[in-house]
């Protein structure tokens, strides 16, 4: 009897449970059948969707719901505290698995090469967000002495900012935010905060719901200056021809018509003004200069040569995430990404690295939702599947599922499982209970493998 394809998962985020849920669903599952194995550098699963979306964002963390559905299957396993490139390797997974998937996803700040980026008081969004989400291996305390901030950027990371910024510690306490996360925003100054883009409305990233969300804190006042609703034709053929992209600009232009209001903490959404440097003085951030830009026509901008020094104490640039190098993989340095036809991985010499396949963001940069990675996920099973009905995939030398287990345990690796997550779970959710809350989160690593069972 022909034993089930098997196939290792490296990264248990949506783009990942989203490739096992396409294995699973697939008549290959059927017969010879599919054992998947997702590997998860944290102890807990879930990716971006635990540490990289804004606590009070609900919604988006149901889909936390869905993804749960897939890894109840029998036919997954879950290995999370196991880190590939030191705990594991290319080579040992290929010992064992028919297929490798890789979709770490994209957790780090790509580089913003304007002068005084290095300026204390100068911050990424990714580690910020990885604070106030709690992330294991981040610090426990954020300075938050600024009183006036910039952020640099208009997508829906740079709303998730300033939002956090601009509410109070008390809107947030009911969220799943750990106690030194709760203190840290009680001490926080921030009264104005100023976004950036250096295009206009109707080129602005934000999701329609995400930038409408941002009006509907009673502490936020969002002001948008009427000078800065400007179309040339490009914008206004994006406006046709994207429902988003027009809901956004009605938004927008809604606000800069109507009377501003007296809530304390302001958000004041810039449009056509290019971060150019970030200014300081003795080290610190003290202001950011802007050039004045221009519509050419066609959508894009150009410089007027008209200046602006902004006061600002601090500045987030939340120009993009970028993924981390993977070992023994090929690298595309510009784009942060691997090289790929169709989710298989491709070698210098254009030769697909046989058996590696990549999906989600470490394949295409990251850009999109988070549901957008179904899209990838199907098609690069669909490509594996085929080079497995093709005998295109190498043979493993130990198929069996306990020789993991052995090789883990033979390496003193503390793994968590899904049984484990089901137990961290439980944990969270008790000590929310008292306070009336859904959850609080656990922090630290130590915690977290001790709560698992690992």
């Amino acid at each position: 009897m022909p034993r089930p394809l098997r196939v290792a998962i490296v990264g248990a985020g949506p783009a990942g449970i989203y490739a096992a849920d396409a294995l699973l669903k697939s008549d290959v599952a059927a017969d010879p059948g599919v054992s998947v194995d997702l590997f998860e550098r944290m102890p807990a699963p879930f990716g971006l969707i635990r540490y990289g979306v804004a606590p009070d964002h609900p919604r988006i963390k149901g889909i936390v719901t869905a993804l749960h559905q897939v890894l109840d299957k029998p036919q997954v396993r879950l290995f999370g505290n196991v880190n590939y490139g030191t705990d594991l390797h290319l080579d040992d997974l290929r010992a064992f698995y028919d297929a490798v998937i890789f979709s770490t996803g994209a957790m780090a700040d790509r580089e913003l090469r304007i002068p005084g980026v290095d300026l204390d008081g100068s911050y990424g969004a990714a580690d910020f967000a990885s604070w106030y989400d709690g992330h294991p291996d981040v610090p426990r305390t954020w300075p938050l002495h600024a009183e006036k901030v910039a952020v640099l950027g208009v997508g829906n990371v740079a709303l998730d900012i300033s939002r956090i910024l601009a509410k109070t510690a008390d809107e947030l306490l009911p969220t799943e935010i750990p106690p030194n996360v709760y203190e840290g925003l009680k001490a926080n100054r921030a009264k104005e905060i100023h976004v950036f883009g250096r295009r206009g409305p109707a080129q602005a990233k934000f999701s329609p719901m995400e930038l409408r969300e941002l009006d509907h804190s009673p502490s936020i006042e969002v002001i948008v200056n009427p000078e800065d609703i400007d179309y040339d034709e490009g914008s206004i053929a994006e406006r046709r021809g994207n429902k988003q992209t027009d809901m956004v600009a009605k938004t927008l232009e809604n606000w800069a018509i109507r009377d501003v209001g007296d809530r304390p903490h302001r958000i004041h959404l810039h449009f056509f003004e290019s971060p150019v440097e970030i200014l300081g003085e003795d080290g610190k951030v003290v202001g950011l200069r802007t050039e004045r830009t221009e519509l050419d026509g066609t959508g894009n901008v150009k410089g007027t040569g008209t200046y602006t020094d902004w006061e600002v104490d601090a500045v987030y640039r939340a120009v993009g995430y970028l993924s981390d190098k993977l070992p023994k993989l090929p690298w595309d340095l510009e784009s942060g990404t691997v090289p790929d036809e169709g989710g298989r991985v491709i070698e210098e010499g254009g030769d697909h690295l046989q058996s590696v396949y990549v999906t989600g963001w470490i394949r295409r940069g990251p850009v999109g939702l988070i549901g957008h990675t179904k899209g990838d996920a199907n098609e690069m099973v669909a490509n594996l599947l085929d080079d497995f009905a093709h005998e295109r995939l190498h043979t493993p030398v130990s198929p069996g599922p306990e020789a993991v287990d052995a090789f883990l345990a033979e390496r003193g690796v503390r793994f968590t499982t899904w049984e484990g997550w089901y137990k961290l779970d439980a944990a969270e959710r008790a000590l929310g209970e008292p306070q009336g809350r859904e959850r609080v989160k656990i922090v630290e690593r130590e915690d977290m493998l001790r709560e698992s069972g690992a």
